[in-house]
């Protein structure tokens, strides 16, 4: 269901939408009132405000920290604009001012939800995790780090999102830890885990599998319609089968995991016998374009 509605560009950007909603959320009920800081430009921007807390006493009601994320946002948005396409900037506009509404008026509890540190790390990173996830997934961004993770990716770069955020987290939750105390960065650290391992399981986009494909069927319109329904190339050469003593075609697909139920589809509609087989994490090198929806 979830994949169909991904082919309409309209019920796309309301499920990114959606996704900035809910990793706001995570934020604001699990890790803020720990006192615990996000990952990226989120977890600048907490910081940035704690030092202005001590400075200036801030307007009660409006998290500062999401007009501050906004602001950051702006020189991103542009390397957004001229490196991954108009049409993912302008998702990504609307992510990111969703975002920072979303992080403003949110206001954090002031009893946390759950009294265990780790508890609310574990939960907080798995629904942030999954809410951008959900938005990267619609080929939006909420801004921030996502943005370059994606440009790194597009660019055959081994970095996924997640591992990105992980490498320039690492230097945020030192000057946590050195600013403040080590319990607390180390906490933060493990939320932000918790997130970006989630995060990278959720954004099919940046799984590489390959699909083997099975078929009696000689006709080339087979691979004609996996490449116009996936539009990636098709390999296919002869075999047998061991125990029939049939001639069998052997295809062989590389596509994003996001791609795998397209890919299935158009193989089920000229030949529903065919023998499917998927096999994920597989590293992928040369031609193969990283596309953002």
């Amino acid at each position: 269901m979830l994949h169909k509605a991904m082919q309409n560009r309209w019920a796309r950007l309301v499920i990114a939408v959606i996704g900035t909603f809910i990793n706001s959320f995570g934020m604001n009920f699990f890790i803020v009132p720990m006192k615990l800081y996000g990952g990226g430009i989120t977890g600048v921007c907490q910081l940035i405000r704690t030092l202005l807390a001590q400075v200036i006493p801030l307007p009660p009601g409006v998290d500062v920290a999401g007009i501050l994320y906004l602001l950051l946002n702006i020189p991103i948005l542009v390397v957004a604009w001229r490196s991954l396409g108009r049409a993912f900037a302008i998702r990504t506009v609307i992510c990111t001012l969703s975002s920072s509404l979303f992080l403003s008026i949110l206001t954090a509890p002031a009893t946390p939800i759950l009294e265990e540190r780790l508890a609310s790390c574990m939960v907080g990173g798995i629904i942030c995790g999954f809410g951008l996830g959900l938005t990267l997934t619609c080929g939006s961004s909420s801004g921030g780090l996502d943005i370059v993770g994606l440009w790194l990716a597009q660019r055959g770069s081994r970095f996924t999102v997640g591992r990105f955020s992980l490498g320039f987290n690492a230097v945020l939750y030192s000057l946590c830890a050195i600013l403040f105390d080590v319990q607390t960065a180390l906490y933060s650290i493990i939320y932000n885990v918790f997130c970006s391992l989630f995060m990278d399981r959720v954004h099919q986009q940046g799984i590489s599998v390959q699909v083997l494909i099975f078929t009696h069927d000689e006709d080339a319109a087979l691979p004609q319609n996996i490449m116009r329904h996936v539009n990636r190339g098709v390999t296919y050469w002869g075999g047998m089968g061991a125990y029939t003593g049939k001639d069998v075609r052997v295809l062989c697909v590389c596509v994003t995991k996001f791609e795998v139920d397209e890919l299935r589809a158009a193989v089920r509609e000229l030949d529903p016998n065919a023998f499917i087989v998927v096999q994920e994490g597989v590293r992928i090198e040369g031609n193969f374009p990283h596309k953002i929806l």
